[in-house]
């Protein structure tokens, strides 16, 4: 199977990471603004329903729409000097907690830490929002269209509600990690509706559920839970539009397109995983003195890594393509080798308890 950006992997023990460490090529993905992504506008003549679960997920997404000005309340303070992620929610503020640093100094990590990734999720909400209005033009069906178009409102509130929080809130806007931006810019130069649907609706969205979900479930602030929790409920609603139409997909495909398929959605989410935060462990790291290396050595030398990197993948996007087809004993040993797929998602909860419980042995 094809691995992306083969010239920016290095072996760390014996993981291979995607490492960009040349910072003229990270400055000339930055600004390359302008991507070529065809794309081919496809008319249909049929007003009426066609495919009833999509119409009703439209339904659903007209009763669920909020206000990112007046909705959130933007009065709730958010400072560095307090706990805005739990310690378990940022994998600075733990690594410094190992290393015996003070609390003061651990907060500040998370704070640090949650702009960087929310930095990141908003430069994905941007990704989706053009590639949302791309499929406007390419779907098939009126349902589909329409429930592309209402995407494209959902994805422009998350990028008003994330950009306001970050400039009102955590004042930094960390420019776009190089390994997402490549990933991004495949997505959008995608050829066709099935291939975009797959790579935003299914990968991406799908993954970001479950980051939101554990931005939520470790937030410490009332203000970034309520606007976590609304976004997140609307990504719920996006991977299932995503699902909804592969299903149609995968039906009429033909086994050497399922492969292809199979073997793209891998290619994706194996580039994303190789990076191992290394983009973020760049940014933050040395202002902590922390080496990025040593720090993914350390995370996947740890017995339990492979419950904490999974997890993300377990919530939503590995039971999505499994359930699809896209996952096959031809490719499941891999996902299961690089940390991606277990028998079961853990949960926070139990993973904290498994912490403590080793804790409580190693005294």
């Amino acid at each position: 199977m094809k691995k992306l950006m083969q010239e920016q992997r290095e072996k760390f023990g014996n993981f291979e990471v995607i490492d960009f460490v040349d910072e003229g090529e990270i400055k000339r993905l930055r600004d390359q603004l302008d991507v070529e992504a065809p794309v081919a506008l496809h008319w249909t003549w049929t007003y009426g329903q066609e495919v009833e679960e999509l119409r009703n997920l439209y339904e659903k997404g007209k009763v669920n729409q909020w206000n990112a000005e007046t909705d959130l309340d933007w009065d709730t303070p958010v400072s560095k000097d307090e706990w805005v992620l739990e310690p378990e929610g940022s994998i600075l503020a733990m690594m410094l907690g190992m290393m015996g640093a003070d609390e003061a100094t651990r907060k500040a990590a998370a704070f640090d830490e949650l702009n960087y990734i929310l930095s990141q999720l908003l430069h994905g909400e941007q990704a989706a929002l053009q590639l949302c209005g791309q499929l406007t033009n390419v779907c098939q069906t009126m349902d589909e269209k329409w429930y592309a178009a209402s995407q494209v409102t959902d994805e422009a509130r998350h990028i008003e509600a994330i950009a306001k929080f970050q400039e009102r809130k955590l004042g930094t806007i960390y420019p776009i990690g190089p390994t997402l931006k490549v990933l991004l810019d495949e997505l959008l130069r995608a050829p066709d509706a099935q291939t975009k649907t797959l790579g935003m609706q299914c990968l991406f969205e799908g993954t970001a559920v479950g980051i939101f979900e554990l931005l939520r479930e470790t937030s410490q602030n009332a203000l970034l839970t309520d606007m976590v929790r609304r976004v997140e409920q609307d990504e719920a609603r996006h991977a299932a539009f995503g699902v909804l139409c592969m299903r149609r997909v995968v039906r009429e495909a033909a086994p050497e397109e399922m492969e292809r398929m199979e073997d793209w959605a891998f290619s994706i989410l194996e580039a994303l995983n190789a990076n191992q935060q290394l983009d973020m462990l760049h940014v933050l790291g040395p202002k902590y003195g922390l080496d990025p290396k040593n720090m993914v050595l350390a995370m996947t030398s740890m017995p339990n890594w492979v419950d904490f990197n999974s997890m993300l993948f377990m919530h939503t996007v590995i039971p999505n393509l499994k359930s699809l087809g896209l996952i096959t004993e031809r490719t499941e040993s891999e996902w299961r080798r690089l940390g991606m797929m277990t028998d079961r998602r853990k949960t926070l909860a139990e993973l904290r308890a498994e912490g403590e419980a080793a804790a409580a042995r190693a005294n």
